[in-house]
């Protein structure tokens, strides 16, 4: 007997099947357009990244748009690898660097819910080490040496949140305070590094600071002593702990510290620029940095730049946010927690014309009047290309995916956000 399809109720079906995943505040792929997106106008996404791939000003890449917890647009463009040819796939794994800190923000904001901190509490009363500290005054270029003044409060977990402890950066920071904490062995976390967490922390506490805590915006160290006091307060290290408590919940299946070797074929190649701006690969040695190192076993986890992920797996740690801290039948954060991580924590004119939250760039309604993004988006990027936001009063979550730094034609990411915005309805 021939069976006939009812075509009514499969669509019905289909609708019932989206509508309930969307009530769990998943993030769906469906054939089923979204009526709130102009897709002719989306596709042109993906003329600009090719074009910009076939005059050599990129290698590849990964895009990814999310609108009303629905995939709209999801691609990988060019090569993955050039040199073998190998395309870049939209699982890709990718260096998301600096992109960590938002997950180890995120991880810090879990123990604050479960009562283990206070915002405004001081760094030293968990690292003893931190207590009583000392901001540069003099600085001899010669031999390094230096004279500090004493700090006039102490370092608080708001100011690492919000990078205004007075936290510099060893190698990327400014020169006189990163030539102090090389000279000191602290680890910038951009790589492999052979070192104890807490060791090497309790070491950055007795260093001088820039500046008196509190006082400005500078990017530092902060997210990855963020990460040691998770370990310390937590007593598990920043690697299970936010397996635990976010990846595994979320179903963040690709995002590592240490990525296993069977997906080690889907990593990105890494590349840099010459002095005529022509791409190569990036060396082992190139910076101290080696490419290798999301391959490399390691236990030094630096919450500032150590992670490895997918573009799907990070949109759905922002969806989770946009959803008011709930995914998958997880409540990852209460709602008003996730309020607060989202809204402006500093002074007028401390970040530009924007403002920075709880691990976030926040944009403001002056950024607002000049480009696409809504005031109280949501953003960062990562060292070697990688840029998100997302945005709650469009209901976006949008990534764009490099392996590449420096890029003299890194003006592609404003140029695809602007065709995003553009396909709204």
């Amino acid at each position: 007997m021939i069976k006939i399809i009812n075509l009514r109720t499969v669509f019905v079906s289909v609708v019932y099947l989206v509508t309930s995943l969307v009530s769990q505040s998943q993030v769906i792929q469906t054939g089923i357009k979204n009526n709130t997106v102009d897709y002719e106008r989306l596709a042109k996404i993906d003329g600009l990244v090719n074009e910009y791939i076939s005059k050599n000003w990129l290698t590849g890449a990964v895009s990814i748009v999310i609108k009303d917890n629905q995939v709209v647009q999801y691609k990988g463009y060019g090569y993955a690898d050039v040199a073998t040819k190998k395309p870049m796939k939209n699982d890709a794994i990718f260096r998301i660097m600096s992109q960590t800190k938002a997950i180890t923000s995120i991880g810090i904001m879990i123990l604050y819910e479960q009562g283990k901190l206070l915002l405004d509490q001081p760094v030293s009363d968990f690292i003893p080490e931190f207590k009583h500290p000392v901001v540069l005054d003099k600085f001899n270029d010669a031999d390094t040496t230096y004279t500090t003044i004493p700090a006039t409060s102490e370092i608080t977990i708001r100011q690492l949140l919000t990078h205004t402890s007075g936290l510099d950066y060893t190698d990327i920071g400014s020169s006189k305070v990163a030539a102090i904490y090389s000279k000191n062995h602290i680890p910038s976390g951009l790589g492999y590094f052979d070192a104890d967490l807490l060791e090497r922390m309790k070491a950055l506490g007795k260093l001088p600071l820039s500046f008196q805590p509190g006082t400005k915006w500078q990017y530092g160290l902060n997210s990855d002593l963020l990460g040691c006091l998770i370990e310390v307060i937590s007593g598990m290290n920043l690697e299970d702990f936010l397996r635990k408590n976010i990846f595994e919940p979320l179903g963040m299946k690709d995002t590592y510290f240490n990525v296993p070797f069977s997906k080690a074929d889907r990593l990105a190649t890494v590349y840099t620029e010459d002095a005529s701006n022509k791409i190569i690969p990036w060396s082992h040695e190139f910076r101290h940095i080696d490419p290798d190192y999301p391959l490399m076993k390691k236990r030094y986890f630096s919450g500032g730049a150590g992670l490895s992920s997918t573009a799907f797996d990070y949109a759905i740690f922002m969806q989770m946010l946009l959803n008011g801290g709930k995914y998958n039948g997880h409540q990852i954060l209460g709602k008003r927690t996730v309020e607060m991580i989202t809204s402006g924590q500093l002074k007028e004119g401390m970040f530009g014309d924007d403002n920075m939250g709880l691990g976030f760039g926040i944009t403001s309604e002056r950024s607002a009047a000049k480009g696409p993004r809504n005031a109280g988006s949501f953003e960062w990027g990562g060292y070697y290309g990688t840029t998100y936001w997302a945005d709650p009063k469009s209901k976006l979550v949008c990534l764009f995916m490099t392996q590449q730094n420096p890029n003299s034609h890194g003006d592609l990411e404003g140029k695809f956000e602007a065709i995003v915005y553009s396909s709204l309805k």
